[in-house]
């Protein structure tokens, strides 16, 4: 597999929020990027919203229009597969699905270098699983970054059954060439932080089922008692469409224990979209 000084270029497959957020990190850390997405209009977004981050950072102060530049050159965005043949580390950013995972890895398997090593930025399905189908389940390893990626410092780095030490240790390296600060966590469902995360979320949404109280009062009072975000507006920012993903991952996964159980609520705002932020609607609306 590659080793950390071997690694020039990042492969991320989707553009969606997490996509285009490390792509961000990645390309300000001095790597080149490969941005794939299926959908050519989804990639176009993904671009205008880097665009507007980086400007958003000159105008703070926090680089210069050159830095940007720069910054700028060194992504390549992308709605074929086969250019990521030559890129030294893959992470997908694609939907809490395992067989979506899993059909993609097979394809890049075909396409990419042997060495090239596979992460997923999944925040519940086990790493076990995703590298299961490979031929080489040794290069696959979880690097889960957290939403807004260019602001969170923290990257879990979850080694499956069959990660080779070889890629942990490169995943780890690159994890602290990125600015971030790993954690290596066992591969288990949710892994940590979406583990014990998700009752911040799914005690909230119960409370709000029973008519305990609504979602302005729920946020404004765990916000008060030191949380940065409610749940809500949490919820929000992440993607309610995301969120219960994880949450029906999570559930499943631990046999459907009923303390995992997903909200009905966050299920009816799915299926009308209203997906938060990136909608304009969801427990809040943004549209207006």
């Amino acid at each position: 597999m590659y080793s950390i000084d071997e690694i020039k270029t990042i492969g991320i497959i989707g553009s969606g929020v997490m996509g285009h957020g490390i792509a961000i990190v990645a390309s300000n850390s001095g790597f080149n990027v490969v941005l794939f997405d299926l959908n050519d209009e989804v990639l176009e977004k993904a671009k205008i919203q880097i665009e507007k981050f980086t400007q958003s950072s000159v105008e703070k102060g926090k680089s210069t229009p050159e830095q940007r530049n720069l910054v700028l050159s060194r992504i390549q965005y992308t709605c074929k597969l086969e250019s990521l043949k030559d890129v030294e580390f893959l992470v997908e950013a694609t939907p809490e699905k395992l067989e979506i995972k899993h059909e993609l890895f097979l394809k890049l398997e075909k396409i990419c270098n042997d060495k090239t090593i596979f992460a997923s930025n999944t925040s519940s399905i086990p790493i076990t699983q995703i590298g299961s189908r490979l031929e080489k389940p040794s290069r696959c390893i979880g690097w889960h970054f957290f939403n807004p990626a260019p602001m969170m410092k923290l990257v879990e780095v979850i080694p499956g059954e069959d990660t080779s030490t070889e890629v942990l240790n490169s995943t780890i390296l690159l994890t602290k060439k990125l600015g971030k600060t790993s954690a290596t966590v066992s591969d288990t469902p949710g892994f940590i932080v979406n583990r014990v995360a998700r009752f911040y979320y799914l005690e909230s949404l119960r409370m709000l089922e029973e008519g305990v109280s609504d979602v302005e009062t729920i946020d404004k009072i765990m916000e008060g008692t030191g949380f940065k975000m409610g749940p809500f507006k949490l919820v929000d920012l992440i993607g309610v469409e995301t969120n219960h993903e994880v949450s029906k991952s999570l559930y499943h996964s631990f046999y459907e224990e009923p303390r995992f159980r997903p909200s009905r609520i966050q299920q009816k705002k799915v299926e009308a979209k209203h997906w938060g932020r990136k909608s304009g609607k969801g427990f809040y609306n943004y549209s207006k």
